[in-house]
């Protein structure tokens, strides 16, 4: 059991809550995957702040905060550690936001229509209606 979270955690980075799930398929009654990974911890080879910080590096240019938000509580990363990465997303996400829209569709809604088929859009990929608002109702030129 040891060897295969080893292997698993030389491929990437994994939360606590993860690995743990993970590793629960494989294994044995005898098999206490709670000390194993409360050893990878204090060795340092398993830590849910560098996951956490490797997801938003990965995460951030492609989904706004909700989503990266969303993500973590699913890997079992704790409020603290989400509530710091999302100040981090949320420095840059409005940047980020004008990027992924300008990709996708290149010139502002002509109608309620559209308007709302690239909020939609922006709101599948994470953002709040505050920024999806400064991202539409921006004049092209400000971009």
């Amino acid at each position: 059991m040891r060897q295969r979270a080893l292997e698993y955690l030389g491929k990437r980075e994994y939360s606590y809550v993860e690995l743990g799930q993970k590793l629960k398929t494989y294994a044995e009654e005898d098999d206490d995957i709670a000390a194993i990974l409360d050893d990878f911890k204090k060795r340092g080879w398993l830590s849910d702040a560098r996951f956490t910080e490797q997801i938003v590096h990965a995460r951030s240019h492609k989904f706004g905060s909700a989503k990266i938000a969303n993500e973590l509580r699913e890997k079992g990363v704790s409020q603290e550690l989400i509530e710091t990465a999302i100040e981090q997303v949320k420095e840059n996400e409005l940047d980020n936001a004008k990027e992924i829209w300008r990709k996708k569709f290149k010139s502002i809604p002509a109608s309620r229509d559209e308007w709302a088929r690239q909020a939609r859009f922006l709101q599948s990929r994470g953002f709040g209606f505050d920024v999806i608002k400064k991202v539409l109702n921006t004049k092209i030129d400000d971009n």
